[in-house]
């Protein structure tokens, strides 16, 4: 008990008998002296007392697939960022194979007694996984924002680049260097994002059922070279990618072919990611406007979290 007493006040810069009386109920703290402590034992893990339970910390999560990809990186830094400025603590949650499971995370959030969470590509972007564990958000009337399209019966709102308009810039770029043999590595057949850029390319290139210059992939480079490697000996010169990590490993199967980059072989990524420019070539990708969305995500939850209504569709 002493040292969660020193731990606790040295991270809420109080001292330890603040925190006794906080943790007791007792009287003669101000309401953001009292915030800051049950804050600072939602950060470093420890149960509230029973009868604090019932109040929410002024936590939210940020839930993320991955840290390998830098866009996700550049997307946490603009929500804990402006997160902070709003009097928020922000907790990332980062998934790792043969981690905790989102819906894991999904339970310990619940467990801290977080005011909102915020997602960035998660499971509500498959369409066949399981949603089951954002049902739990929903009844239990939590703010929620999701970052980039998923699936609609959640009714979330969210905050997504325009895929169409992505892609019609990566294809219509393309078109204006002189390719027509234009194909695509996507994601999985059952993840959103790609869905929408695949009927985006469908209605640029005038495409009939014929699929032969699309290929699906998971979002590692090792997935993207074997991916392209088919399109390439399909015949494709232009390739456009679902993401700057699949453009990479474009790009690695086409030297392995023995093609040059872009003499043989053009290929657009997509989300302007750290480092982009460090390649050689420079990678052509499509940006996401992170700081954007990001800053737009945490407005609409914390908008929720101060009980305004917000448009539960997408922006």
């Amino acid at each position: 008990m002493t040292k969660r007493l020193t731990e606790v006040a040295r991270k809420a810069g109080v001292s330890e008998a603040t925190v006794s009386r906080v943790l007791n109920g007792r009287g003669g703290v101000s309401e953001a002296t009292r915030t800051a402590v049950l804050t600072a034992l939602d950060v470093l893990g420890y149960e509230r007392p029973t009868k604090l339970r019932g109040e929410r910390a002024r936590l939210v999560g940020l839930v993320l697939p991955e840290l390998q990809n830098p866009i996700f990186p550049a997307l946490a830094e603009v929500v804990t960022g402006s997160l902070a400025q709003r009097g928020f603590t922000p907790a990332l949650c980062a998934r790792t194979i043969g981690g905790v499971p989102e819906s894991g995370y999904v339970e310990m959030l619940l467990d801290h007694q977080v005011s909102g969470v915020i997602f960035a590509g998660g499971s509500y972007a498959l369409a066949d996984a399981s949603h089951e564990h954002y049902r739990r958000l929903t009844d239990r009337g939590l703010p929620v924002v999701l970052v980039n399209a998923g699936v609609e019966e959640l009714g979330f709102p969210r905050v997504s680049t325009d895929d169409a308009v992505a892609v019609e810039q990566a294809y219509g770029h393309l078109r204006s260097l002189g390719h027509e043999r234009i194909g695509m590595v996507l994601g999985p057949a059952d993840h959103v994002p790609s869905r929408r850029k695949l009927d985006a390319m469908v209605r640029a290139a005038g495409w009939g059922e014929d699929r032969s210059l699309v290929e699906r992939s998971s979002f590692s480079m090792e997935g993207a070279r074997v991916a392209a490697t088919k399109l390439i000996e399909r015949g494709a010169t232009g390739i456009v990618c679902a993401s700057d990590v699949l453009a990479l490993g474009t790009i690695r199967a086409a030297r392995r072919l023995g093609c040059a980059v872009p003499a043989d072989v053009s290929v657009v990524g997509f989300d302007d990611s750290a480092f982009m420019t460090c390649t050689d070539p420079p990678l052509t990708t499509v940006r996401q406007p992170i700081e954007t969305m990001g800053q737009a995500a945490v407005d609409l939850l914390v908008t929720q979290i101060e009980g305004a209504g917000v448009l539960h569709d997408e922006l």
